[in-house]
């Protein structure tokens, strides 16, 4: 896949977890998304306020996990991997 595609999807990824994550959080001004493309594929860092992580997080796990899913989702259908780390 082209490098330009590539970058075209990591951009989609960002703005997908960053409104999601402001979307659920109590502080929307403290959610910060940085991606890196590697070997292993496009790294999406998402930070949150602390008192927040929970509500990214989700109970068991379940919102962080869907939030992965569609990014799993994006990145297959654009022939590359993507990670999702919740700092």
């Amino acid at each position: 896949m082209a490098t330009s595609q590539v970058r075209g999807v990591e951009d989609r990824m960002k703005e997908l977890v960053e409104y999601v994550a402001r979307a659920i959080v109590n502080e929307p001004d403290q959610v910060s998304v940085t991606n890196e493309t590697g070997p292993d594929g496009i790294v999406l860092q998402l930070q949150v306020a602390p008192d927040d992580k929970g509500r990214v997080i989700g109970k068991q796990g379940r919102v962080a996990q869907s939030l992965r899913t569609i990014l799993r989702v994006m990145a297959t259908r654009a022939g590359t991997k993507a990670k999702l780390d919740i700092l």
